[in-house]
């Protein structure tokens, strides 16, 4: 194996597979990278055996080949190297890297033949999300996710296509997220529908790469529409971006039927400034009870404003007003302040609706702007 790179193509691809490797001692090869160069392509692969990921760099082959090495001592070193073109080699089990007259070095690896086996998936069908529609959704959703995986099920992002309408969800049984995105179903994407369940961490490692390929880029002032397609299959999943490919097994189980703990009618609605009511969650959560993160939400027929307060033994009492629209009976919920505050985050516009009935049933949390298509749904604490 033999081919020229620039260091700013190895470095942003080796930074991208990067992440998911790791040190396993049964494996050990599971903290290498490979390193393909065949067919007039340089590719640079990671797997920790749930996720693959695949980088493609621009640079010029020589001599076909693969070979894998540590990843994190490779990217290392290739980031503390000058912005040049960079030579790679496999010489006599040694990945040898030149970089102009003065660096110079020699790395140690494994032959590529005991790396894992990256799964491969057809590729006739597919949803196609812009690139930004994808991450601003992984955004307001990823953090509903239940934290172990007691319920497998409930570790991933729900995603559900019937007809022309995609919805993603996530819940950890305290909350739950929801999105709502309208496809265009022209251009071979797939009119089948479908539901299944994709790991957190999967839908992480894809906003991760999203994110970091997208930091230098003007897309939105260029007017330009990167996209992500996304190809299923039976119990596999792949992503691909640009020219990145992240594969991931698919979560076995049947997600929660989410839809019918979801009220239809409310007793109070609420339309209120959300930076002014995030500023108010925050300064009467000072006073709440540690464990519980409780506060209290309360409206009065007679008021216009929202009333928000937290009373404790051990720090005192604190009540704060935010001045709403408020439709409805008087009403009083105890949330916690940390799932209020996720949710409200999540919310792209400054004006948002807040639907309660009482201190027993859920509330929800949705954008003014009904284009959105968001919804949060937050349990009470039950006092």
């Amino acid at each position: 194996m033999k081919f020229f790179s620039t260091q700013e193509n190895l470095k942003s691809g080796l930074y991208t597979v990067g992440n998911i490797s790791n040190k396993n001692p049964n494996l050990p090869i599971l903290a290498n990278v490979l390193i393909q160069a065949k067919q007039g392509v340089i590719k640079l692969i990671t797997t920790d055996l749930e996720i693959g990921i695949t980088s493609k760099i621009r640079g010029k082959i020589e001599k076909q080949g693969e070979y894998t090495v540590d990843v994190k001592l490779l990217s290392d070193y290739i980031s503390l190297l000058p912005d040049e073109k960079i030579l790679i080699e496999l010489k006599n089990d040694f990945l040898k890297i030149n970089c102009g007259e003065n660096y110079k070095t020699k790395i140690k690896g494994q032959s590529a033949d005991n790396f894992p086996i990256i799964p491969e998936i057809k590729r006739d069908r597919f949803i196609k999300l812009a690139s930004k529609d994808m991450k601003n959704t992984i955004n307001q959703i990823i953090f509903a996710v239940a934290p172990t995986n007691t319920r497998p099920e409930l570790a991933g992002i729900y995603l559900n296509k019937q007809g022309e309408t995609l919805t993603m969800a996530s819940t950890d049984s305290y909350r739950l997220a929801e999105k709502k995105i309208r496809l265009d179903l022209s251009n071979n994407q797939n009119e089948e529908d479908l539901e299944v369940i994709i790991p957190a961490k999967t839908m992480q490692t894809l906003q991760r790469i999203i994110q970091d390929k997208d930091k230098d880029m003007e897309i939105e002032k260029n007017n330009q529409q990167d996209e992500v397609k996304i190809f299923i299959s039976e119990n596999q999943v792949l992503f691909t971006y640009k020219d990145n490919e992240i594969i991931s097994r698919l979560i076995e189980g049947k997600y929660p039927d989410y839809q019918q703990i979801i009220p239809t009618d409310f007793k109070t609605v609420i339309n209120i400034n959300k930076n002014e009511l995030i500023r108010a969650i925050k300064a009467t959560s000072l006073f709440s009870q540690s464990g519980t993160n409780d506060i209290n939400i309360e409206t009065k027929e007679s008021s216009k404003d929202l009333i928000i307060s937290c009373l404790t033994s051990k720090f005192g009492e604190s009540v704060s007003k935010v001045g709403a629209k408020i439709k409805g009976e008087s009403n009083k919920i105890t949330f916690n302040f940390h799932y209020l505050l996720d949710g409200l985050n999540a919310i792209n516009n400054d004006e948002l609706i807040i639907k309660i009935n009482s201190e027993n049933t859920p509330g929800l949390i949705q954008s003014a702007d009904k284009s959105e298509n968001y919804h949060y749904i937050v349990m009470p604490i039950k006092q």
